[in-house]
């Protein structure tokens, strides 16, 4: 049996994916603890870990970048927030490697200091990426804006001249914060993007194609995983979910606010006249001027997989995980974004057309009802990610790599 520290961010969405991992590793008899925000430390134990909370002042590092009047502005907040909180997590995670003494670290990809920490202790360590990692790849546009990509020399040409603004814009808001942390955590100098995500010895992403582009020249050091779906259902279905017996459409907005709660109320007026029940879940936190249609329903949070299980569609952020939580299901999606990740990810369902795209600052009700009409037709696609999700072996994959390249090959 080997003992595995992880260490989360503070957001419930990058939570949920990696404790479906440690719940493998868990069922393989290893010792799993967890270092994690304070809201997840219950849902943790629940799990069977050994969990304890962050430092608090970690988590009083808010995001806010959705006060930025323009995505470089939204990326530099992004940025601070990320060095901020990775100053504070250098001397967090030395203590907790100090009180457990781990056979290996498992690090959630913007933990910087979590992860200089593991590498300046050349202690075996895995990032664990649950939205699209921004390594350089052939083929593929740089990383941000959300781009489609262009095949042949066109698209080439493209891509150079635009990656000194988008990979730029990137390295200038973060290698100064990180380099701050990689000072206070005693690790090796990077003086790029690309240099920083290949530190890891293991990277597990959260992803498979169809759904994420080919990436034929990344390093064998990546892996991908699947979903890595979790949630924290109860065993039996909730009566209020049970009496619905319309069509589920599922609306969903971030975990990790960002002032996007127009979307769920977006989506209620849309499908107000649709034959279908719309299940609406404002996770952080629902406004008080919410008055949800007849064929609606309002939760802060609820079992997206149970609602998942009977759903048609899902109208989401461009979240990773309501997105391919949808997908792996086979159930098409609406994907919103606002910003952050979310619009490499909304272009990459609209590329493996397995449902639509419609940017935030085009949202209207008629807008959105048309692109969820769209997406209800584009049930094979979602088929075909589903398909190359199970393909990768999931999270069974992801401890075998662990226990091959992190413990020498050592099940439990």
């Amino acid at each position: 049996m080997a003992t595995i520290l992880a260490y989360t961010s503070p957001a419930l969405g990058h939570v949920y994916p990696i404790t479906a991992l440690l719940l493998e590793l868990r069922s393989r008899g290893h010792r799993v603890l967890v270092r994690t925000p304070a809201a997840a430390v219950s849902l943790s134990r629940a799990a069977g870990f050994e969990a304890a909370a962050v430092d608090p002042r970690i988590e009083g590092v808010a995001l806010r970048d959705w006060t930025a009047r323009n995505p470089l502005g939204a990326l530099k907040l992004t940025m601070e927030v990320f060095g901020a909180r990775g100053m504070l997590e250098v001397d967090d995670t030395r203590h907790a490697i100090d009180e457990v003494a781990p056979d290996a670290l498992i690090v959630d990809a913007n933990c910087w200091g979590a992860a200089s920490v593991a590498d300046a202790a050349e202690l075996p360590w895995a990032a664990f990426w649950p939205y699209p990692p921004f390594l350089r790849s052939r083929g593929v546009p740089p990383f941000g804006p959300g781009l489609a990509p262009w095949p042949g020399l066109a698209g080439r040409l493209r891509d150079c001249a635009l990656r000194p603004l988008t990979t730029g814009a990137l390295e200038r808001a973060m290698l100064s914060a990180l380099a701050q942390v990689r000072s206070a955590a005693g690790a090796t100098v990077v003086h790029s993007a690309d240099e920083f995500v290949a530190r890891a010895p293991l990277l597990l992403l959260a992803s498979a194609e169809p759904f994420e582009y080919p990436h034929p020249d990344w390093p064998a050091t990546a892996h991908f995983i699947g979903p890595c779906a979790y949630d924290p259902a109860p065993a039996t279905v909730p009566p209020w979910l049970a009496e619905i017996d319309q069509p589920i459409v599922l609306v969903t907005n971030s975990t990790e606010y960002q002032n996007d709660s127009a979307l769920p109320l977006t989506a209620m007026q849309a499908l107000a006249d649709h034959r279908v029940h719309v299940v609406a879940t404002f996770p952080s936190g629902v406004p008080r001027e919410v008055i949800p249609p007849p064929n609606a329903t309002v939760r802060q949070t609820a079992p997206h997989g149970l609602i998942l299980d009977r759903a048609v569609c899902a109208i989401t952020h461009g979240g990773m995980g309501s997105t391919q939580k949808a997908l792996a299901r086979g159930v098409p999606v609406c994907v919103v974004p606002y910003g952050r990740d979310q619009l490499e990810v909304a272009r990459r369902v609209e590329v493996a057309q397995c449902g639509t795209r419609l940017p935030a600052r085009k949202l209207t009700v008629q807008r959105l009802r048309r692109a969820v009409d769209e997406a209800l037709l584009m049930t094979d696609g979602a088929r075909r990610v589903a398909e190359g999700y199970a393909a990768t072996g999931g999270v069974t994959k992801g401890a075998v790599l662990i226990e091959h390249h992190l413990l020498g090959s050592r099940p439990a």
